[in-house]
């Protein structure tokens, strides 16, 4: 059966006004929640919102990560509000311990609830249900909405919104079903800044002038940089892998990048590639495979597949990448993210300290 990115591209011409029809709709929708004929939920704190205009994988848990570190220095605590998408939770919302089954609360929740102590990891497809549940309970210094760019029964003060390079170039304004984008170009006059992930030796100059130059806000390109590997049980970190053969495993959306970024660390190719569906839930059969492949070379995994594998008797001598979130070129700004958004959140911050304290009289 062929994917639905070759539907588009033979299809392309006659998926276009379906793609216009449901860019419009979506438009309506936006309007609907701005000016307030919807209701959206509003907490007494700033709220960041990390999202993209299309679906796949951008950055977004990584520069919520990012975010959630930035917080933690300063001590500032954070709601994140999340659908956690593949979770079956047992009741909602969930408060993501970092015990947590995977399978319940879906991988990223659990990575971020595990990497973020200060941080509460709240899992709900209605986010404007968890979002007063959790304020209540935790009196939160701001909210993080992960994937918020549509979730719009949600109030937010700083939309960040993730592009791709591929958004930039053939991918513009292709909405659903003609493309991957969830709404059309005019959404994104309500970002506040565009956070391109991409390679750092990509030259996206021409593009990123073209595209958002109109648009007058901060674009900052980054990027995933290796830091070492550590056992899937903890019981070990290492620079690399000394030369020797390896296997990468990985349930991504884009398992190209987990290879990259394993070839960049231990400065050779993977032996082979073995691709999961995003989100994978890894089953014992999966690890059997995995290993029968690898032959008894090593086997590294992501951060994201990590929490799901460690569960599983028999890869605890898998190695984990660790990984952080690097920046790379700016445009239309000399300011870099950290200090951009660090006086973004101060402002905010003493906009809502005066309604904060009246909640307390």
């Amino acid at each position: 059966m062929p994917d639905i990115q070759t539907i588009q591209k033979n299809l392309g011409p006659a998926l276009l006004p379906l793609g216009a029809l449901y860019a419009r709709l979506m438009r309506l929708r936006r309007w609907a929640y701005e000016s307030g004929t919807l209701a959206a939920w509003r907490p007494n704190c700033p709220v960041v919102s990390v999202g993209n205009i299309g679906w796949g994988g951008s950055g977004k848990t990584p520069l919520c990560g990012h975010i959630l570190r930035w917080a933690g220095k300063r001590e500032e605590h954070a709601v994140v509000l999340t659908r956690g998408y593949g979770a079956r939770p047992r009741r909602l919302p969930l408060l993501v311990a970092r015990t947590a089954d995977p399978a319940h609360c879906g991988d990223e929740p659990l990575l971020l609830a595990r990497s973020h102590p200060l941080a509460r990891v709240v899992v709900d497809p209605a986010r404007s249900r968890s979002g007063p549940w959790a304020y209540e309970r935790f009196d939160p210094d701001f909210v993080l909405l992960d994937d918020g760019f549509q979730h719009l029964p949600v109030a937010r003060d700083i939309d960040l919104v993730l592009l791709t390079p591929a958004d930039l170039g053939a991918g513009w304004n292709r909405v659903f079903p003609a493309g991957s984008w969830r709404e059309g170009e005019r959404a994104l006059r309500r970002a506040a800044a565009f956070l391109i992930k991409c390679p750092p030796e990509a030259d996206l100059e021409a593009a990123v002038n073209a595209r958002l130059e109109r648009y007058d806000r901060p674009v900052y390109a980054f990027s995933l940089r290796p830091r070492g590997l550590m056992r899937l049980d903890g019981t070990a970190r290492a620079a690399d892998l000394g030369g020797e053969d390896y296997l990468v495993a990985t349930g991504i959306a884009d398992p190209a990048q987990a290879a990259a970024t394993a070839e960049k660390l231990l400065g050779r190719a993977p032996r082979q590639v073995l691709s999961f569906a995003d989100h994978h839930a890894f089953a014992p059969a999966d690890l059997v495979r995995i290993q029968a492949a690898a032959g008894g070379a090593h086997v590294v995994v992501t951060p994201k597949d990590a929490v799901k594998l460690a569960r599983l008797p028999g890869a605890e001598g898998f190695w984990s990448l660790r990984t952080e979130l690097a920046f790379g070129a700016m445009r239309f700004t000399q300011t870099p993210f950290d200090d951009w958004f660090g006086a973004r959140f101060r402002e905010l911050a003493e906009l809502y300290r005066p309604l904060a304290a009246r909640e307390l009289v």
